[in-house]
This record gives C-alpha cells, structure tokens and sequence, in this order.
C-alpha cells in the first residue's frame, strides 16, 4: 500500500473512538498480505473509499472519501439538518440502542486487553433522554468558508478553522438555538468583526451557554477579546451597547428563564475557552442544579457534568462501586463542584475534595452549606501538589480525572495510600486503560466495570470501575 493511493475495504470492527478498522488484503510476490487501516468517521459494515493518508511503522491510516455501501444498522435519517457537516455528533444514522452497543463493545474490547485478570462486566447504561440532554455548549464565532459571513455554532468536521452556523443543533434545548440566532444575527447586522486565529486580530470569540436541566435557569456568556470591535469590511471601530445587547437576550420566548448575562474577555492565543476577566452585564454569575437529592452551585467555568439526567445514572453506579462509607474517610480527587463528595458523604466520616480550578473548589464549599453537610472538605490546587500536605489518611478514594487521564507521579502517590478500594470514573477509556496498567502491576485488581451513556450521538463515553487491593481486601 502506497500513500496517497484509493482503496476500497468493508469495515470490519470500531475501536475507541470512533476508528473504523479495514482489513485490506493485496498479493504481493504471490503471497497475501493483510494490512489493517484505520478510518475514522465510518461504521462497522460499511464499504468505503479512502485514500491512505499515513504509513509509519506497520500503521496505516485512511481518510475518508466515500461511503460506496452503506452498513445494516444504519437504520435511521439524521434527525439534525447539521449531521455530516457538523462535527459535533457522530453517530445519527444508527438507532440509540445501536449507539450503546457500538460504544459497549469498544470499552470491552479496550479493557479486556487492559486488565490482566477476571472481572465482571455490567455492560453499559443508557441515556434517560438521548436528544436536548447538554446543560452547557461552547460555541465558537468564525466563518463557514474563508472570508464568507459571520457564523457561530460547532467547528466543522474535520477542520480546525470553519465554523458551522448550528442554530438547530438536536442535542440541546431549543433555548440554545434562540439565544445562538438571537446572538448571531446582533453581531451579523453590525458586521463586527470574529478572532482570527492566524492573525490573532478580531473581537468575537466564543458564546457559552449553560442552562439547568431541573431549574431551567440559564448562563449566557460572550466571550471576546479586549480588543476595539470594528467593522469587517471598513475597519471603523464600533461602539456596542451592552444594555440593549443584554435587553434582546431577555426578550427572547424562552422556556426557562435567563439567569445570568456575562461579558468575558480572554486574550489567550490558543482557542482555549478563558476568563481573563469577567464583566456582568445582568443577573448572577451562576445557576442551580439537582441531582440524587442535593442541590449544587454551578458558574459558567465549574465542571459539572454535561448530561444532567445521564450524571444521575452515573452517581447511582458511583454511588453502589463505593459502597459503604459509614465511619470511613473518602478522598474525591479532581473533584469539580464536589458532586460526588457530597453524595458519597452522608454517612461517611469525612469527604475530602480536590479540584485544580479554585472558582470549582469555592462553588463546592457553597454547595456543601446549601446542602448540610459538615464532614465535606474542599482544597483548591493539583493532586499532585496536594496530596503531600493531606495529613488525613483515605480509606477509599473516588478518582475522576480530566481526559487526559492521571498524572503518573500522581498516581504514584494514590497507590501509595494503600487504600482497600478505588473507583474510577472515566470520561476517556484509552487513558483509563493506560492508567490500570500501573494500578495492576501495584496491588490492585479490577472486580467490576460498567460503561455509562452520557454523550448519546457522539463518540464519547463514560465508564465506572472497581478496584479492590489483593492483599487488603477480606
């Protein structure tokens, strides 16, 4: 196989995330050579054209050209006018029930060549909704072309630059879509000029929206730089209004109800969502929401979970892995706005959280006196840093992690407590499955694994596991 060349293949499996895996077979010097190549953005039986893009080292990767057959369980017509273009949802021509079971069988097979020994596999747990269910979005200013008109929505598929005007975007709430065109079609008539990122010149950014699934109350935040708005085509500077920006947002028809209006600016060259600084334009800088019971505080940067209804499916798991806290101390680490310390921490002695974003750790302490508890702690600073000036000792620990996975002298340093069990919530299973390698080779096995739903349409997938230590465990 030569790069740059097309070839045909049938997709024979998916692996994490969302990687189609061809075998194609070609005769060389009269003997069959079978060489696997992964394309993304394919499904399991479909026949494809590709062209190879990569060939280092016995790896071959694909690019995509066409779907010449399309696979058996692409049952379904995409429920979203943006599917294909977009490159937010990946997965709209199969049915749910598909989704799960393609997302089932690429956690397994993941961590079956992860973990060295027997475990019990619970299979995965579904979405309650699979449409409308984000409670926050990221959207970002830009052009669908270069040089074309304002658009503000989800990054084009497979482009780092063009930006899909999503304005009826199926995996929230109808209310994003309002406020996005709402927002749109203010800086579109003032022809106000979007941050370039190659130039790192231009005024709009990104626009956040976070809104209570179980209040309905809404965060709306436009995201600048502190750069003087202009005018695209003539260059002259432009004077903006907050006050009447701020009163066309509250006008809108909405079902829930605006809570908060913020102007952040963020000068950072990466196209990272910052705060250099925050300006409230109405309202408060955060909403409320429920789940298992407890109330929480979230702001517009807290990382809360995306799926509202999923998290509580999720918890519950959390929540039976755990076990029984009564008497015991539980250390939460990367602990965000404290959700799962607090639901851990009505019968435990004591519930210690870390979290590295500091706006995170306060809303958490807030929640923790919203809801009564007194055995919650709450430090602001990198588990790696913190856990050196912890003088308490865990008897369990409740681990739930960026993507990225865990630091390794991090996990050095958890392992080092010697505590009879983990759980481990993952929102990313490839660097869950680097992870439980040093766990393994530390004393720790694996009992019990559950994949949970909580990004239906997409790749994405969260998975739950239990380890107990073999020399601790009665």
């Amino acid at each position: 196989m030569k790069k740059g060349q097309s070839y045909e293949g049938v997709i024979e499996r998916l692996d994490f995330p969302n990687k189609g895996i061809a075998i194609i077979s070609e005769e060389v010097n009269g003997e069959q050579i079978k060489t696997a190549v992964t394309i993304k953005g394919t499904l399991p039986g479909q026949r494809v054209e590709f062209v190879l893009s990569k060939k280092r080292k016995g790896k071959c990767e694909g690019r995509l050209t066409k779907v010449i057959e399309k696979a058996d369980i692409e049952t379904q017509q995409p429920i979203c006018p943006h599917f294909g273009l977009c490159g937010g949802c990946t997965y709209q021509t199969i049915s749910y029930e598909a989704q799960c079971k393609l997302k089932e069988e690429q956690v397994k097979r993941l961590l079956d060549a992860a973990i060295d020994s027997e475990y019990e596999f619970e299979g995965i747990l579904p979405s309650p909704v699979y449409t409308g269910y984000r409670n926050k979005m990221e959207f970002s200013f830009g052009d669908s072309y270069k040089d074309g008109p304002l658009a503000l929505g989800m990054h084009k598929k497979g482009s780092f630059y063009d930006i899909v005007t999503t304005n009826q975007c199926k995996i929230v709430d109808e209310d994003y879509n309002s406020i996005l065109a709402a927002v749109l079609d203010y800086f579109s008539s003032r022809n106000i000029k979007y941050y370039h990122k190659i130039t790192h010149e231009g005024f709009l950014r990104h626009l956040l929206v976070r809104r209570g699934v179980t209040t309905g109350e809404i965060l709306v935040g436009l995201v600048t730089t502190s750069q003087c708005p202009s005018d695209g085509a003539t260059g002259n500077s432009i004077e903006i209004d907050w006050q009447e920006f701020t009163s066309l947002l509250l006008a809108l028809p909405l079902k829930g109800k605006i809570a908060g209006v913020s102007h952040i600016i963020n000068d950072s060259l990466s196209d990272a969502v910052k705060s250099d600084k925050i300006d409230m334009l109405y309202g408060k800088d955060y909403i409320y929401e429920e789940i298992l019971g407890l109330k929480f505080k979230i702001s517009m940067f807290s990382f809360f979970q995306t799926n509202t209804l999923g998290a509580q499916v999720l918890y519950e798991k959390v929540r039976e892995y755990v076990g029984l806290t009564e008497g015991k101390v539980v250390f939460d680490l990367y602990s965000g706005t404290g959700t799962i310390a607090q639901i851990t921490s009505r019968v435990a002695k004591k519930a210690v959280g870390v979290e590295i974003v500091e706006e995170a750790v306060e809303a958490a302490k807030e929640n923790a006196k919203y809801n009564r508890l007194d055995n919650c702690e709450f430090i602001a600073g990198d588990v790696l840093k913190v856990m050196d000036e912890i003088e308490q000792k865990p008897d369990l620990i409740i681990l739930d992690p960026p993507r990225d996975g865990i630091h390794p002298k991090a996990l050095e340093k958890i392992m080092a407590y010697q505590v009879e069990r983990i759980v481990y919530i993952s929102c990313k299973p490839t660097s869950l499955a680097r992870d439980l390698k040093p766990l393994q080779e530390n004393g720790y096995y694996v009992e019990k694994v559950c994949a949970v739903e909580q990004f239906p349409m997409t790749a994405n997938v969260e998975t739950v596991v239990m380890l107990s230590h073999k020399n601790l465990t009665a």
